[in-house]
């Protein structure tokens, strides 16, 4: 017997340069561009994992504060959603809290799987700013998936979605 892909929505929420862009053009492209152009409103991106029997539909949020009005729009419905954050820098991190958050109070999903993701861990040997260990802590106190990965070296990045596939 054959099974079913199951689509399963999937929504990137973070703060503008937090490289939320990077690491889904990294996944489905296996492309990395140094100097990403932020993302307007959002952009969507499909990719299969036929051994996982998931077709993820991937709505890659922009960032900046202006665009925050438009998200709800972006994960009603999500499956999944992968918080990411910036490492170098901690107001990502603080902002990365918000949105799990406020995916708590507004998806209706009981089922809704959430990662956290602290992004650029090329950079943490020399600017690191968010400790591994407090985010790890976070993400464990509130249920939470986490990595840390890289987009520009690849570190993690097929790990993450492999994991929210399998869950």
């Amino acid at each position: 017997m054959i099974e079913q892909l199951v689509q399963s929505k999937l929504v990137l929420l973070g703060e503008m340069g937090s490289g939320k862009t990077s690491l889904v053009q990294r996944f489905v492209r296996g492309q990395y561009f140094e100097n990403q152009e932020s993302t307007i409103g959002a952009s969507f991106f499909t990719k299969t994992i036929p051994e996982k029997h998931v077709k993820f539909e991937i709505w890659d949020t922009a960032g900046q504060e202006r665009y925050h009005s438009l998200a709800p729009m972006y994960y009603r419905g999500a499956a999944a959603a992968i918080v990411v954050y910036d490492v170098t820098h901690p107001a990502s991190f603080e902002r990365a809290k918000k949105w799990v958050w406020e995916l708590r109070q507004n998806v209706q999903n009981p089922n809704l799987i959430i990662a956290l993701v602290g992004n650029k861990v090329d950079l943490a040997e020399e600017a690191r700013a968010v400790p591994e260990a407090d985010a790890r802590t976070y993400a464990a106190e509130t249920g939470l998936l986490f990595f840390e990965a890289s987009a520009m070296t690849n570190v993690n990045v097929v790990e993450l979605f492999d994991e929210v596939a399998d869950k």
